[in-house]
């Protein structure tokens, strides 16, 4: 499906076509225009290549660049992750994709310890040019050990960046900006939205690592959120709509560097935050976006900074405790009435 917009680039007009493409078809476009583009980068991993992928992301891509670029792994993720880094110290831009960052716990001491602290304890002498991503957060009845989000759990690493697109444009466009970037990138993605489809231009296009994009305007109140549970946040953002009450909603796309003049300036607008995140509470996401808050944006504020989030256990496998772990349009809705004292 294609539809056409016309844009305004210093005085002249523009015509840019835009198709709808599902989430994984996004993240596969942007391998192969940067495989395309530069010979050192090349994909990683269990299943990339003969099976197409788990989630059929690497679909096609054996075929056109053959199994020195497109690499199945053994089942062995410390391993594989420890030859990224060194190829990423000899000039290479390896790719390198976990079927879910649960099994990544195996190499978080490549990610943490090798790739995050290469260029600082090299002296500056090698840099770490690598994209690990994957499958992150719930996906359904898969129980505690492949139900966890890892967001938090990296940010808080210096030497690293992390970011999770929640939707296919953002995916290729910060996908592509990642595998340019010099240090090591973490993509956050969801087994659950490889199939939601949105509309991307076509031609060449980056979004900046570190950017968040306001997802829709509002007056009321600010909801800051991430990852495939901003789409809760929109649910009950309409609820809430319907109410007269009006959100502002901030996907922070990039959680290190976390872009808080954004955040910032919508909270001097609606003077109200409810953080939505879909992990643990405690040194959360949203708890980092709370303190800066109160530390530069006190004045501004009408009501404590509320979050709604995953409750604080390992996940269950019942459905009825999976549907009471997670935050939902009733938490949502319930949250930005109290941070404007309506009922």
């Amino acid at each position: 499906m294609k539809c056409l917009i016309i844009s305004f680039i210093f005085g002249l007009e523009k015509l840019i076509t835009m198709r709808t493409v599902q989430y994984r078809e996004a993240l596969r476009e942007a391998m192969v225009e940067e495989m395309r583009s530069d010979e050192n980068v090349f994909l990683m991993g269990e299943e990339v290549a003969e099976y197409n992928g788990a989630y059929k992301v690497s679909q096609g891509m054996l075929d056109e660049f053959g199994p020195k670029r497109v690499i199945d792994t053994p089942i062995a993720e410390l391993g594989f992750a420890g030859i990224a880094v060194g190829a990423a110290m000899n000039g290479l831009r390896p790719i390198v994709e976990f079927m879910t960052w649960n099994f990544a716990l195996l190499a978080s001491d490549q990610i943490i310890n090798s790739a995050a602290k290469m260029l600082q304890m090299s002296g500056g002498q090698y840099s770490c040019p690598i994209v690990f991503r994957g499958g992150n957060g719930t996906a359904g009845q898969l129980a505690a050990t492949h139900s966890q989000s890892f967001e938090s759990f990296y940010a808080h690493v210096p030497g690293i960046k992390v970011v999770t697109p929640s939707t296919p444009y953002d995916a290729k466009g910060l996908l592509k900006s990642a595998i340019r970037d010099d240090d090591p990138v973490l993509i956050m993605e969801s087994e659950k939205m490889y199939g939601d489809k949105g509309e991307i231009p076509d031609g060449e296009y980056l979004i900046p690592i570190g950017k968040a994009d306001v997802k829709r305007k509002g007056n009321d109140v600010t909801i800051v959120s991430f990852g495939k549970i901003i789409k809760v946040a929109h649910q009950a953002a309409e609820v809430l709509s319907k109410e007269g009450i009006s959100c502002e909603i901030i996907d922070l796309r990039s959680l290190r560097p976390i872009d808080y003049d954004s955040v910032v300036e919508s909270v001097k607008k609606t003077n109200r935050c409810v953080v939505v995140e879909e992990s643990w509470p405690l040194a959360s996401i949203s708890g980092e976006i709370a303190y800066h808050l109160q530390r530069h944006a006190f004045d501004y504020l009408d009501a404590p900074v509320l979050r709604v989030m995953q409750s604080d256990t390992p996940f269950a496998f019942s459905k009825v405790l999976i549907e009471e772990a997670l935050p939902n349009v009733k938490r949502i809705v319930d949250a930005v009435k109290s941070s404007m004292y309506v009922s």
